[in-house]
């Protein structure tokens, strides 16, 4: 048996590294990437402005996939990339302590988001194509848990580290810029073992050529399905306030208690929200799978609603008590983030609802788009509304914010019986 076809029967080999590579990258520069901005002294409405931005690769991602399937093959992008996201997380590193941080850093991160839009569509088709169709189910549950995991290790491990070097050396630039280049040194060595582990499967092929005709009927056929309109107001609405959010708690847990935050250090944030939080999140999501599979998305669709928003409201009252307990502190955070992952379930199955039928993996691939749309644009606005308002009436706007979601959720179309598993 040739060492190929050895690999395909060894799927632990290489799955959970490729989706722990898939989620370490949007991470860092989606959620760490402000937390570095923050300690090294820009103001919350430059953060959310400057990294807002970040998200439009994985907006646009649809227009250039096609071209991943065309040029090389899946194993060849995932290799090419993974060394590609190496080099900019040194990029990072390298020009932290520079004069113009801001304008170096943030090319590097741009360069890292594209790159890794790139390469989440490269992993998910090379999925499809080296895993067996009953293996892909069986390891649905193991690609979520390592993308999560990566999640962890740069929301939480990687803060707490930069927590202690910055009191070892005193200086948020030294830390920063030693804990990127342990990402980026970490990333070409897994970009080495892929090379080296990931199966060859016949079928991982590149594209004689590009249907032009085929490629725009695609597109139509999406925005051609029945109330089109009322899906994508969902896709962009469903998360209004917490993509106002998501990034301006992150602020209030850092921001010094006379600036009205929790004045915490980058090491008790890490450990909050990186592992407590992240825990707390991959916990609902668990919970909102399990049972959304014995009741349906139907019967699910509004409580997962409430769960989603109204959690938010625990950051009232931390702004309002300013607590110096860790542990009421944390629990706050873990409530929300529970709540935010048994709600954010039944968006994620929607989607497929809304993707079903010809071209479906396309059609999924836009309507994450939109999702990423529904985050990017509200994020650019969130620090200077903060701002104008300061936390606690910034709080109190996001729960107003989570409004329009609910209105538009009665008027999706879903079958009582979407996402119940069925007896056989």
């Amino acid at each position: 048996m040739s060492d190929a076809h050895k690999h395909l029967r060894r799927p632990w080999s290489w799955v959970p590294t490729l989706y722990f590579a898939e989620g370490l990258p949007y991470a860092l520069a989606l959620s760490v990437s402000v937390v570095l901005y923050k300690n090294l002294g820009l103001s919350n409405p430059q953060i959310t402005f400057y990294t807002g931005w970040l998200y439009l690769p994985w907006v646009i991602k649809p227009l250039w996939s096609p071209l991943v399937d065309l040029l090389r093959t899946r194993r060849e992008w995932i290799f090419g990339m993974q060394l590609l996201m190496g080099a900019t997380l040194a990029g990072v590193a390298l020009t932290i302590p520079t004069t113009h941080f801001v304008q170096l850093t943030l090319a590097f991160f741009w360069l890292l988001a594209f790159a890794s839009a790139t390469h989440d569509v490269a992993v998910d088709g090379f999925y499809l194509v080296a895993l067996p169709e009953h293996d892909q189910s069986l390891f649905s549950g193991v690609r979520n848990t390592f993308y999560r995991i990566a999640t962890i290790v740069a929301q939480g491990e990687l803060v707490v580290l930069v927590g202690q070097l910055y009191q070892h050396t005193g200086k948020f630039t030294t830390a920063w810029a030693l804990a990127f280049g342990l990402a980026a040194i970490f990333f070409v060595l897994l970009a080495a073992y892929h090379y080296w582990r990931l199966p060859r499967p016949p079928s991982d092929v590149s594209s004689v050529r590009l249907n032009e005709r085929e490629f725009w009927n695609t597109f139509g056929a999406f925005f051609r399905k029945p109330q089109i309109g009322t899906l994508i107001a969902f896709l962009l609405l469903y998360r209004f306030g917490e993509a106002q959010l998501m990034n301006v708690a992150k602020f209030f847990l850092l921001d010094p208690r006379e600036n009205g935050g929790l004045g915490l250090t980058d090491e008790q944030f890490g450990w909050l929200y990186g592992y407590i939080g992240v825990g707390a999140l991959v916990g609902g999501g668990l919970l909102g799978g399990w049972v959304i599979s014995r009741q349906g998305l139907k019967f699910w669709l509004w409580p997962m609603l409430l769960a989603i928003h109204l959690p938010d409201a625990v950051f009232i009252w931390l702004a309002t008590v300013q607590p110096h307990n860790l542990i009421l502190i944390g629990t706050g955070v873990a409530i929300e983030q529970f709540g935010y992952g048994f709600g954010f379930t039944a968006f994620m199955l929607y989607m497929i609802h809304i993707a079903r039928g010809a071209h479906g993996t396309a059609h999924y691939a836009l309507c994450t788009g939109f999702m990423a749309l529904g985050m990017m644009v509200p994020n650019l606005w969130s620090g200077w509304l903060q701002q104008k308002l300061g936390y606690p009436l910034f709080f109190i706007w996001i729960i107003l914010a989570t409004l329009p979601s609910f209105w538009v959720a009665r008027r999706i179309p879903l079958e009582a019986s979407f996402g119940r598993k069925t007896e056989n």
